[in-house]
């Protein structure tokens, strides 16, 4: 019995698909895959992002990482992804250059996370230092074959100082006094007196208080026999008047010498006892007025509770007066197209381009081979075209070098295992035509001028498109769909390219 529950949990296990994740090492040098040419490469980046993280022991040298964090781009070439590279140069007083390798645990199945989201990782692990310019690489791999331009994505980012609320915790900027609160406070107690009071740190025992008003007016030095943490006070001589000024506490600490954090107060009139302030009168005369005041407020209060209420239930009313609007479902968008036509540079882009920009879901045969060889070409394409809202016929008279090379004449080439419906798709769309029913949802899209060969010239009659001129036209035709064509142009068509039916 325990044998065969174990089974049925391996079984159980096994029919979970486990989500990628990455693991990270080092990779000084090139990518061994830079060296093998490859037919197809995946895309660049969506996004890369980089911010300063502090790590669990504050107290270590190294104690501030960069949280670099990138998000994949959603098409189809994520399906070839294997790892992600990063190398970060950083620019100060010394240059430095390292890379790591996060390789992806599992192969991508789908464009988005199963929850919906964007596939989207994050990597800590190379140190900060203080005031240096960092400038953070990455790139996909498979890398880009040689002599190509390769898909990458960069930024910048600067460290900031220790004053930083990150930063602050770096061992550096601690032994500085970065974690010190002085909490000054100055005040004018006569015309040539200014009191400091300040909280010393355990870090040292002197410190300096500088009054300035545009220049130096006064100066004075604050000696402790112990490093501790106490409440300390000093009376500074000044020269000129120093309300307003600024009052500087520069401290010497022997971790950072004259080189320490300094902090900063503004000077304020000290308080006599047994004078009565003026604003000891406009608190009376306040205390006059409060009641009013108070009043005022509630009555205020309350009618903004009215208002809120009558508003809410406005809403309410409207809501349940009219239906919810809904978005609309995306568009589902059957592609077909000649051999000749690269796949690579033609109809991938084709595709990013309906699923980015024309919210369209795409069928594609090129995604469904063990569909098509279960229910045939004709029957699977019958199908197809019943469930999608529109059926793109795409053309190009380019004959593309690159095009060439990608798509290889060789034996076992993604072009000669690939079976061309391009013929079957013509030959329903000649059915459609006849019987009038389901022309609304043809239309022909060139990557060049339009040039319909003769074999082909019943597609004239369909709304023709040339990318990337007719774009906008051809985004608002994925959405308006049209119930007629003129007859005379169908039948004259129906005549000269689909008699063979």
């Amino acid at each position: 019995m325990l044998l065969v529950m174990l089974s049925l949990a391996a079984l159980c296990g096994g029919a979970v698909t486990l989500e990628p994740t990455i693991q990270c090492g080092s990779e000084s040098g090139p990518s061994p895959e830079w060296m093998v040419r490859h037919t197809l490469t995946p895309g660049d980046l969506r996004d890369l992002r980089v911010e300063p993280v502090k790590s669990s022991d504050v107290m270590e040298d190294y104690s501030i990482f960069m949280n670099i964090s990138w998000i994949l781009r959603a098409d189809a070439s994520i399906r070839l992804l294997k790892a992600t590279k990063i190398c970060v140069t950083g620019k100060s007083n010394f240059q430095s250059y390292s890379c790591v390798r996060c390789n992806y645990t599992e192969a991508f199945q789908t464009q988005t996370r199963p929850s919906g989201g964007k596939w989207t990782f994050f990597y800590i692990g190379f140190p900060v230092e203080l005031n240096t310019l960092y400038f953070i690489g990455a790139h996909n791999i498979p890398n880009a074959n040689m002599n190509e331009d390769g898909p990458s994505m960069a930024v910048n980012f600067t460290s900031p100082g220790c004053l930083d609320h990150i930063m602050k915790y770096k061992k550096k900027c601690i032994e500085a006094g970065s974690l010190w609160d002085p909490n000054i406070t100055a005040c004018r107690k006569s015309e040539n007196m200014v009191e400091v009071n300040f909280t010393t740190s355990p870090l040292g025992n002197r410190y300096m208080a500088l009054i300035q008003n545009t220049t130096v007016i006064g100066t004075s030095y604050v000696l402790k026999h112990q490093n501790e943490q106490t409440r300390t006070s000093v009376v500074v001589p000044v020269t000129r008047e120093s309300e307003g000024a600024v009052v500087q506490l520069t401290p010497y600490f022997h971790t950072c010498g004259n080189d320490c954090i300094r902090r900063k107060a503004i000077v304020t009139l000290c308080p006599q006892a047994g004078v009565p302030y003026p604003r000891d009168h406009s608190r009376s005369v306040l205390g006059g007025w409060l009641p009013l005041l108070l009043s005022a407020l509630l009555v205020a209060t309350w009618l903004l509770a009215v208002g809120i209420y009558l508003t809410w239930r406005h809403e309410r009313i409207k809501k349940t007066s009219s239906p919810t609007s809904t978005l609309l479902p995306p568009t589902k968008v059957l592609v077909v197209y000649p051999l000749e036509i690269c796949f690579h540079h033609t109809v991938c882009y084709f595709t990013e381009f309906l699923q980015n920009h024309c919210r369209s879901e795409v069928i594609l045969e090129k995604w469904q081979k063990k569909k098509i060889a279960e229910m045939g070409p004709v029957q699977w394409l019958t199908t197809q075209k019943k469930a999608a809202d529109r059926v793109i016929f795409l053309l190009s008279n380019d004959v593309n070098t690159m095009c060439d090379g990608t798509c290889g004449k060789s034996e076992g080439s993604a072009c000669e295992n690939s079976q061309d419906l391009f013929p079957l798709a013509f030959t329903l769309f000649c059915s459609d035509l006849r019987s009038q029913t389901h022309l609304h949802k043809y239309v022909v899209v060139y990557f060049s001028e339009a040039d319909t060969r003769d074999d082909y010239s019943a597609l004239g009659i369909c709304p023709t498109y040339h990318l990337m001129k007719d774009v906008t036209a051809f985004r608002k035709e994925l959405f308006h769909i049209k119930q007629h064509v003129p007859v005379g142009r169908r039948l004259q068509a129906c005549h000269n390219s689909c008699s063979f039916l």
